[in-house]
């Protein structure tokens, strides 16, 4: 068995074997014997970072008494050849790899067998983690979906795009919004375009669509580096599936209410002061504004009555090819969508992008899947969905392509806790150990699954410790494509190849910071040299019931004014020794208390000045619903109604 040293990737490999293979033979007769350089096996073995070349050579004794003039620069030959084949074998794998980037919604880690789960099935999920890395502190950059998809594309805080709000809604909610993801904003999808790599998003999108017309498609897929889209434009939402409720209308209904009574309550108060005699009322000016009010609440009966048309369908690419959405069949057409695209791509270098709909509400599985687990619908969404990756994984291998694939499993935060069925059955997921869940910044809304897997190129079955963030991916992907990160801009992820392959032991995320909407709400700080990682909170949600880990009454928690509690010192834990985060940390009992917190302020101070104003598109004026914007496959009057996918089969 021989180490071989590197040769310089810069000169081909075939043209040193022509040029070594001349200087070999010049040192032999003119008439050389066949022994003279004969190989019978070669066999290479390629290792996490390292190659190793098992030579067995025929006649061996013969052979040693080859070139004697120059016997010693045979062997010194046959090295530089094996290196020069093993350095373009691992070059073929390395440079320019297929990206498959697997992204659930609203999974809880403790949801999955290799993060702790015994009693829901997730083998191919699970295999994952058995032949590649698990990161077990991976963080999303925010605990709501819009903005931490933001920031998984561009590798930067939501903040720094304007999709991060100051309102009380942190996510599209109409697919006739005018905000999304600006067209300024740098995705990975159009650097490895860029690169020659077919691209593909799949699934959920939730990033916008049009800006000024129904069919500018500013915010599309397609217009943010992406080849091919199949998929819904908005959310999954309970409200698309009938007999699953209404998320939107309870909270519409709620703030209504007030509206209404104050109105009534007017308008009698009015017709009493003019029954009297006490005020002149003017009729003609009270008309118009009745008129007023009849034709919003009639444009609001229109839209609640047909709100699953309007926000609940499937497109390809910019053509919408089924409205309202079928839940029949779903997971198996986005699989089938995801593996054709594969299948067309074997020979190109493609990034393929599956983001399921499972596991948000409305809940949905097939009949091969229902029943079938001991957790519900919502136990049978998530062994559909480890099934759809299987077959994810089993096309990737059936044309021999794992070696030279990177795929990446993740959630776009964590489980939402305060999914319960109208008959009481639990929607939500498991977060395991942690605290709280989605909309919150508790480990439980923001510590989701981070698996990656490259045979051969990461390590296998290990497990790294290290704060990272899903605005990793960005820089890490950008690199492995040969493609430049920008450099006009912060770029707050970074490159996870070295953690992955042992190069280093420690993450480059001194500190990350957590969001809530667009306000700072807590700090990691993981010190070098250091197992602590300190968590400092500058508010936290009131959870309604108080003693209950989430906010039930509201469906999530917000993020400012009577909906949470300031501290001032601010919450500290030591993750390392309480991921519960269950007992604050005080001067009294963490001499370093105020030493933290300053070294923690003075982080905030420097990555406030990095911040830069920017259009918000989660304000109220973008996220209300336009119908100009509507996207329609046939008229507002006919109920938006077309299905070109009836009959979906499964892969």
């Amino acid at each position: 068995m021989l180490r071989l040293f590197r040769i310089s990737e810069s000169v081909s490999y075939q043209e040193i074997l022509s040029i070594l293979y001349k200087l070999l033979f010049q040192c032999c007769p003119s008439s050389p014997p066949p022994f003279c350089f004969t190989l019978y096996d070669w066999t290479l073995y390629p290792y996490t970072d390292k190659c190793t070349a098992i030579m067995f050579a025929q006649e061996r004794q013969k052979l040693e008494q080859f070139c004697a003039a120059r016997k010693k620069m045979g062997p010194l030959l046959l090295l530089i050849i094996c290196q020069c084949a093993i350095n373009s074998v691992k070059t073929h794998s390395v440079s320019k790899p297929n990206i498959i980037l697997l992204m659930a919604d609203d999974l809880g880690i403790g949801d999955l067998g290799c993060y702790g789960n015994r009693t829901l099935r997730t083998p191919n999920i699970d295999r994952l983690a058995e032949e590649g890395v698990t990161l077990t502190q991976h963080i999303a950059a925010s605990p709501l979906c819009t903005p931490s998809r933001a920031a998984f594309l561009t590798g930067r805080y939501p903040i720094r795009s304007g999709m991060a709000a100051f309102s009380r809604v942190g996510v599209f909610l109409f697919s006739a919004s005018s905000g999304g993801l600006p067209s300024e904003e740098i995705t990975f999808s159009k650097l490895l375009k860029q690169k020659g790599y077919a691209t593909a998003l799949i699934g959920k999108w939730h990033l916008g669509m049009n800006c000024e017309s129904s069919n500018d498609f500013c915010h599309h897929p397609l217009s943010h580096g992406f080849d091919y889209f199949y998929g819904l434009p908005v959310t999954n939402l309970r409200d698309c599936k009938p007999g699953q409720g209404s998320v939107f209308l309870k909270g519409v209904q709620k703030g209504l209410v007030i509206p209404i009574q104050v109105t009534g309550i007017a308008l009698v108060s009015l017709a009493i002061v003019q029954y009297i005699g006490l005020l002149k009322v003017p009729f003609q000016a009270l008309g118009y504004f009745l008129l007023t009010i009849t034709i919003s609440l009639v444009v609001l009966i229109f839209f609640f009555y047909h709100f699953r048309h309007l926000n609940c369908f499937l497109m390809r690419n910019h053509q919408i090819i089924q409205q309202p959405l079928s839940y029949e069949n779903l997971t198996q057409r986005l699989t089938k969508e995801a593996m054709q695209f594969i299948e067309r791509n074997t020979d190109t270098p493609f990034l393929l992008v599956l983001s399921y709909l499972h596991v948000h509400t409305a809940l949905y599985a097939s009949e091969n899947f229902k029943g079938k687990s001991k957790h519900g619908l919502y136990g049978d969404a998530v062994e559909e969905m480890d099934w759809s990756v299987g077959h994810v994984l089993d096309v990737v291998e059936k044309h021999n392509l794992s070696g030279k694939t990177l795929v990446y499993f993740t959630s776009d935060q964590g489980a939402h806790v305060e999914e319960i069925s109208s008959a009481g059955e639990v929607h939500g997921g498991y977060n395991g150990i942690y605290k709280g869940g989605k909309s919150t910044n508790w480990e439980g809304g923001i510590r989701v699954p981070g698996l990656l897997r490259w045979p051969g190129v990461v390590q296998a079955g290990a497990y790294i410790d290290e704060p990272t963030s899903n605005m990793d991916i960005f820089p890490t992907i950008v690199k492995l494509a040969d493609a430049q990160l920008p450099s006009d801009r912060v770029i707050d992820g970074h490159d996870l190849l070295p953690l992955l392959q042992g190069k280093v032991t420690q993450s480059k995320h001194e500190f990350l910071f957590h969001y809530c909407n667009a306000y700072l709400n807590a700090v990691r700080w993981h010190p070098g040299n250091s197992e602590s990682v300190w968590k400092v909170f500058f508010f936290t949600p009131n959870f309604s019931p108080e003693d209950s880990n989430g906010c039930y009454d509201s469906h999530v928690c917000f993020c400012h004014g009577g909906f949470i509690t300031r501290h001032d010192p601010p919450l500290l834990f030591d993750l390392s020794r309480d991921p519960e985060e269950k007992v604050p940390l005080t001067p009294e009992t963490e001499s370093r208390f105020y030493e933290i917190l300053r070294v923690v302020h003075q982080a905030v101070d420097n990555h406030t000045r990095s911040l830069h104003a920017v259009p918000n598109q989660l304000s109220w004026d973008n996220l209300l619903w336009k119908p100009w914007l509507q996207l329609c496959c046939s008229s507002l009057f006919q109920s938006c109604y077309c299905d070109s996918e009836s009959g979906g089969s499964s892969p």
